[in-house]
């Protein structure tokens, strides 16, 4: 541990928590790389493998470095190794196989059925290879009316529901502001794989895993299941404020925004006495939560009317001082720049770009995460078709 590493999380002697599991990547754009990048954090191996001469679609997309190469790429592709394979071709088709017998891990996000039609079938590989993981990621899930829909982040996110709870009352349904819909995919693909990994450990048995994009993005939205499956109330939008909580809302200071999240009635006088409103808490409106939820609209005119006199840093250090919940409302190019991110590690330089770092954070494993850059297409394939040339004896 040291002053600029407190919790000792960035001591890259320590050996990774996935070392030796090999991974055979068939994933692409963001949903499957953002899976694989977390194994890769966690020190697993990841053979990406790439058509050639084109590979990932994001390798097209921009924003673009000084040096043209992809940053949608870069995010979502350190620590890898590239392969391109043509996998219609039978000799390509031999080396991915051999491959695949050899690896831990496989992980996909085509549209279902396009493995099988590869003659690479999850159920089928897991038959051949009985300790082996298939982890496949898509839109729907392998099964259900809509499988074999295509599906990207937006429409997953207008399905899903979250577009309609994000956004003000008045206004229109809004995307969030990332492709959460992928990432909560690729997420939930690390968490089944790794899984998986331990239950293979108990039993000796692999299995498949199928993750779907809506199902992950289904999920998060809790609060507003609250509503529907508990309540069987049609939730609506309500801009930054908290549906069951008050005062947890963004607030107007004299310059810019401040969001405060108070869930108590303890904490709640605690904001009070650092506002100057100590007789907000014996007011009827304001005694509980539940009369705060329902008066929240005169609770935050009076709040604001305090809020406005000064500025959102001075009234940040004052309630965090006293103990209350706050943060001023960043650009995230203001939160990369937050000490908070860079003790923790989450920006490392890699092969000379700013690239996010791993938010697992282990006390006996790795933490740092990948240091190798993202590749270049086919950067391994020669060092790649050495290692996994089929062998008639094998």
């Amino acid at each position: 541990m040291t002053e600029h590493d407190p919790g000792g999380y960035l001591d890259p002697t320590k050996p990774q928590a996935l070392e030796g599991i090999t991974v055979v990547d068939f994933t692409r754009v963001l949903a499957g790389p953002t899976c694989t990048r977390m194994l890769a954090d966690a020190g697993a191996r990841i053979i990406k493998i790439e058509r050639p001469g084109i590979g990932d679609d994001t390798r097209q997309m921009g924003p673009f470095a000084d040096d043209g190469t992809s940053e949608y790429y870069r995010l979502a592709n350190v620590g890898k190794e590239s392969i391109a394979v043509d996998l219609k071709d039978p000799d390509d088709m031999a080396l991915v196989r051999s491959m695949i017998k050899h690896a831990d891990v496989v992980v996909e996000n085509f549209r279902p059925g396009v493995m099988a039609g590869l003659g690479l079938a999850p159920d089928d590989l897991v038959a051949q290879h009985p300790r082996l993981i298939v982890c496949s990621i898509s839109g729907f899930g392998q099964s259900g009316p809509m499988h074999q829909e295509p599906a990207y982040d937006t429409v997953v996110q207008a399905l899903s529901g979250i577009m309609d709870a994000t956004g003000w009352p008045d206004g229109r349904p809004t995307r969030v502001g990332t492709s959460i819909s992928d990432i909560a995919g690729g997420i939930m693909g690390y968490c089944g794989v790794v899984t998986a990994l331990v239950a293979r450990e108990r039993t000796g048995r692999g299995t498949t895993v199928d993750i779907a994009m809506l199902d992950s993005t289904f999920v998060l939205m809790q609060q507003c299941l609250m509503d529907v499956l508990g309540r069987r109330v049609r939730p609506t939008r309500l801009g930054n404020r908290h549906p069951f909580m008050y005062p947890f809302d963004t607030f107007e200071c004299s310059d810019r925004p401040i969001a405060i999240a108070v869930g108590n009635d303890r904490l709640f006088e605690t904001l009070c006495n650092a506002m100057g409103l100590t007789h907000l808490p014996a007011d009827a409106r304001f005694a509980t939560n539940v009369n705060r939820c329902a008066n929240h609209a005169d609770l935050k005119a009076a709040m604001e009317k305090v809020l406005s006199t000064d500025t959102c840093e001075t009234w940040r250090s004052r309630l965090v001082d006293a103990g209350v919940p706050v943060g001023m409302v960043l650009n995230i190019e203001d939160t990369c720049k937050l000490d908070q991110i860079a003790v923790r590690g989450m920006i490392k330089n890699v092969g000379g770009f700013d690239v996010t770092g791993t938010p697992l954070k282990f006390g006996t494993w790795d933490s740092v995460g990948a240091t190798i850059p993202s590749p270049d297409l086919d950067d391994c394939g020669e060092l790649l078709r050495r290692e996994f040339a089929p062998r008639p004896d094998a």
